[in-house]
């Protein structure tokens, strides 16, 4: 099987580094038929757990999404690079009588792409909103946003995950005391090269920086820690540059994003420009959630839940510059969540508050989005990751 990760070429440096062959790159914009689509949901009124779907990159077509696991909230996923295992985030604050949340791996079927669980764990503290699987398969970290932590849990040849070696308390608050009275990790992924983690904390204004211990699961503190947004700014999420030397971060509450320069070998980032993701002029209430860089690198896309729109930027791969080209509405409300497909020419756009993922075609050469006349009903989806069948 081949490995796709909605976050794109994030999900290609967690399978084994940003920079791929020739051969990998050509199986990556090239998959043979349709795709599996694995779909996680808050579990309200019209969701029961993770949903699977086909898609077809030939012609955008997605199929009717079909149950393929039970589970509480599972709200964001991250696939193994064995491309054998599923885990999810059991976004809730109870587990097991004890005031934390869960994570849970699932084996994958190769022929049906059906899920079993293979087991629970603590996820190290309340509301685990993120995932991400290290480089080496062997560690999957996860951000606690209500109780503001990160963890460490191993994962075993079978796919079961540990206990926890790994529990990092967030300390501090910043300037909304509505929002950001303590800390809330948003955010968990591997750096390009595996030896630093980089979370962002929205209720602290940094994302900050630890070196993980491929050998012990431990995290230990970077020298810098941190790099820290204008106040009030609520980073969410991040997405590397393909090049490995710039990322950028969304902010939620600022409606905003920031171009980073990344220095692989001191673990340091420096600001580069922080631009708008809203239109100019626009005066109701939104918030941003996720944000992608196109596997080409040229183009980089941001989501606004509220004007309930994808912002989209031309990316300058030498200085990290923006260039805001449109913004595409997502038809529907609430984009929590989107995903660029393995080949490149299609994103799909997970709109929480309607019930619907809509696909768009993806322009190869100006970046913008059209409506590609699909979408499917599901409820409250709020995750995508995309999984190739085998041959």
């Amino acid at each position: 099987m081949k490995l796709f990760h909605h976050l794109g070429l994030v999900g290609l440096m967690l399978a084994g580094g940003p920079f791929c062959s020739p051969a990998v790159t050509a199986a990556l914009a090239s998959p043979d038929g349709p795709v599996y689509v694995y779909i996680g949901t808050y579990t309200r009124a019209k969701s029961r757990g993770i949903y699977l779907a086909r898609f077809d990159s030939a012609n955008g077509r997605l199929s009717a999404p079909e149950l393929a696991a039970e589970t509480t909230n599972p709200s964001f996923l991250a696939a193994h690079p064995n491309r054998r295992f599923l885990y999810a985030a059991g976004e809730t604050d109870s587990f097991r009588g004890k005031p934390v949340g869960m994570v849970s791996g699932f084996r994958i079927a190769a022929d049906t792409g059906k899920l079993t669980l293979i087991n629970q764990q603590s996820s190290g503290g309340a509301g685990p909103c993120h995932l991400a699987v290290d480089r080496t398969g062997k560690w999957l970290l996860a951000a606690n946003y209500s109780s503001g932590s990160i963890a460490v849990l191993p994962i075993r040849q079978d796919g079961a995950l540990g206990e926890p070696t790994a529990i990092v308390q967030h300390r501090g608050s910043s300037v909304n005391p509505q929002r950001q009275e303590g800390p809330h990790a948003h955010f968990i992924t591997p750096a390009p090269a595996g030896r630093f983690v980089l979370t962002c904390d929205l209720g602290l204004d940094k994302v900050l920086v630890y070196r993980l211990d491929p050998a012990k699961g431990t995290l230990v503190p970077n020298d810098p820690p941190s790099a820290s947004l204008k106040p009030g700014a609520g980073p969410r999420h991040l997405a590397f540059h393909p090049n490995g030397r710039l990322l950028f971060v969304i902010s939620e509450m600022g409606s905003s994003l920031t171009a980073f320069s990344w220095d692989s070998r001191q673990g340091a980032l420096k600001e580069l420009e922080t631009v708008s993701t809203l239109p100019a002029g626009f005066a109701g209430s939104s918030n941003c959630a996720e944000v992608q860089v196109h596997p080409s690198g040229k183009f980089l896309y941001g989501s606004n839940r509220g004007h309930d729109s994808i912002a989209v930027f031309a990316v300058d791969s030498r200085t990290g510059k923006l260039s805001l080209l449109e913004h595409q509405s997502t038809r529907g409300k609430a984009p929590r969540h989107f995903a660029i497909d393995p080949t490149g020419r299609w994103l799909l756009a997970e709109n929480q508050d309607s019930d619907n993922i809509v696909v768009f075609s993806i322009d190869a050469e100006t970046g913008r989005l059209a409506p590609a006349g699909q979408e499917i009903n599901i409820g409250s989806p709020v995750c995508v990751e995309f999984l190739a069948p085998p041959k």
